[in-house]
């Protein structure tokens, strides 16, 4: 006769205990192993889908570095545009202004996609691009039409100039409602809503 275990049903050192489906103590053992296996793989799983959040959340933070869109000016009197992100890709025109105020609304490694103030876009080489700020006296304006540079930030104050449209003019600081400009020997104030390079609301300091 074959001994039986205690009454108590504790099983012996190194041993899982039957079950009384009749499941064997070695198929218990390999059911063991397989699910601290799968908790393993489950556990290696978590860590490298939190690693790849991680990485994906440092490449994100690297491209929103600076916000998109902004404007920025062009660098040089010949800055090639683009169809696309790379050089192999066709010039579609040239701008010919250093210093022209235009809009980033993409970014592509070294590349950004541009706007200017006619609506038009494409692709140029970051180093072509300035953060000196710029803006274009209501380029949308027909005729005619100027744009006062006040002496101060107030419509009643001195007018020191008169700027026609398509004026380009170096930005100071801006308020929100006011910006101070540098256009060629004139400095002075012209309301933000008529200067295309800022956006409304915007402060520059």
């Amino acid at each position: 006769m074959h001994p039986k275990c205690a009454d108590s049903g504790a099983a012996p050192p190194g041993r899982g205990s039957a079950s009384s489906g009749g499941e064997t103590v070695p198929q218990r053992a390999l059911i063991g192993v397989v699910i601290a296996l799968g908790l393993s793989l489950t556990a290696q799983s978590s860590a490298k889908a939190a690693d790849d959040n991680v990485k994906q959340a440092a490449v994100e933070s690297a491209k929103s570095a600076l916000p998109v869109p902004r404007f920025v000016s062009l660098k040089s009197d010949k800055v090639n545009v683009r169809k696309g992100p790379s050089t192999d890709q066709s010039i579609v025109w040239v701008f010919s202004r250093a210093g022209l105020p235009v809009e980033v609304i993409a970014e592509s490694d070294n590349w950004r996609r541009v706007r200017d103030s006619e609506g038009a876009d494409g692709w140029v080489f970051h180093s072509l691009l300035s953060a000196r700020r710029t803006v274009l006296v209501a380029p949308w304006a027909k005729g005619e039409e100027r744009v006062p540079l006040y002496s101060s930030k107030s419509t009643s104050s001195r007018a020191v100039a008169e700027l026609q449209s398509g004026v380009l003019g170096n930005v100071v600081t801006c308020d929100g409602s006011w910006c101070e400009l540098s256009v060629d020997d004139y400095s002075g104030y012209a309301q933000q809503d008529q200067l295309w390079g800022v956006y409304r609301g915007e402060e520059i300091k």
